[in-house]
């Protein structure tokens, strides 16, 4: 794993799902790996009332109850479609449930505007058909094909990115289980395998670009996964990843809890400052999602670390803040120096501490960008 920039996973849990494997004792539906209760035990953690000899981290934070209806779709062989905001955990999510379930998290297709039908079906290797013509040896199977014929879970990420074609495409697949190859005279029809599906994602924002046909929406079961806005999950989603970079990138930095505080609240006040606008251009750019707040974290941590510092400061955090939610000149940075001095400004007047570097390294960030 350690030749890996980012391990899927499978391969980052594995010792964790042999062990699950090797104590579950549940009905498995089709090839499933794990039972639907290890399932889930492996996404949200252990709890002391599951008596099990080792504990098991959570490892995507949100209610159980979109967990749940999640494994029990693909217990039904219906198709999974995650919906909502960006950076809301849905890619974790499908990745997580297909590692459990299959221990092959990578068969993935990305929904662009250039996904074709081939790659959700398959192409030909053009020199072995030049060379011995067309047969399945010389046909190249779409990561859905090789998740239908291993009777596994396939992902299609960005699902409404992708042109109708392409999505009508996905209607027969998930209707019919099966791919047709015309090309060929014999063994010309891929049937998928009993514990098939497909987990797909899609992002709330970008409806109308390709919006999904009602007959495939009836072919997905929904599971819509909100914003984080619950201040202790969140505090404890960030503190999760944040652990995590450190221990990737080998970093002893110590992250005062109390910047984190800092982080959590900046974000809830332009949250509530975006919901109260009245127009776009009066709210950011960026979704403030809680991937976001981790890219932030994760940018002055590295920040610190290759530039000496030997813990985070509140100015370098501002920095980063601004730097990563000013997308637009000058909306952005007007919306951010008004929070700044409306409201980061009395607030460092009135409590000090953190906050008051805070102030000073987003007024330094936001002036050299304007």
């Amino acid at each position: 794993m350690s030749d890996m920039l980012r391990a899927p996973a499978e391969i980052k849990y594995a010792d964790e799902l042999d062990w699950l494997e090797s104590v579950d004792d549940g009905p498995k539906p089709f090839s499933w790996r794990l039972s639907p209760k290890m399932v889930r035990l492996f996404i949200l953690g252990s709890e002391r009332a599951d008596g099990l000899d080792r504990d098991v981290e959570q490892k995507w934070y949100g209610d159980r109850s979109f967990v749940e209806r999640s494994i029990v779709t693909l217990a039904s062989d219906r198709g999974l479609l995650l919906i909502g905001d960006p950076g809301t955990g849905k890619s974790w999510l499908a990745e997580l449930l297909a590692a459990a379930i299959s221990r092959n998290s990578t068969l993935v297709v990305q929904g662009t505007a250039g996904t074709t039908e081939d790659h959700i079906k398959y192409s030909w290797n053009v020199s072995m058909v030049i060379a011995k013509g067309q047969s399945r040896a010389s046909m190249i199977p779409s990561p859905i094909m090789t998740a239908m014929e291993g009777g596994v879970i396939g992902r299609f990420e960005e699902l409404t990115r992708s042109t109708s074609d392409v999505q009508d495409a996905l209607i027969s697949i998930l209707s019919e289980k099966y791919v047709s190859i015309p090309e060929l005279d014999a063994d010309n029809i891929v049937f998928a395998k009993p514990g098939f599906s497909i987990i797909a994602t899609a992002n709330s924002r970008d409806r109308g670009v390709n919006d999904l046909s009602s007959a495939l929406k009836r072919r997905f079961n929904f599971v819509r996964i909100p914003v984080v806005t619950n201040k202790k999950s969140e505090a404890e989603i960030v503190r999760f990843r944040t652990e995590e970079l450190l221990r990737r990138h080998n970093i002893e930095l110590e992250v005062p809890p109390t910047l984190l505080d800092v982080l959590l609240q900046s974000f809830a006040d332009l949250r509530a400052a975006a919901g109260a606008a009245t127009s776009d251009d009066e709210k950011l750019e960026s979704a403030l999602s809680t991937a976001e707040q981790i890219g932030v974290l994760e940018d002055a941590i590295l920040h610190s670390n290759f530039f000496g510092a030997s813990s985070l400061n509140a100015e370098t955090l501002a920095g980063s803040l601004v730097g990563s939610l000013a997308r637009r000149s000058p909306e952005d940075l007007a919306i951010l120096n008004k929070y700044w001095h409306g409201v980061v400004e009395p607030r460092s007047k009135e409590n000090g501490g953190e906050w008051t570097g805070f102030l000073e390294g987003g007024r330094q960030a936001i002036a050299t960008l304007s």
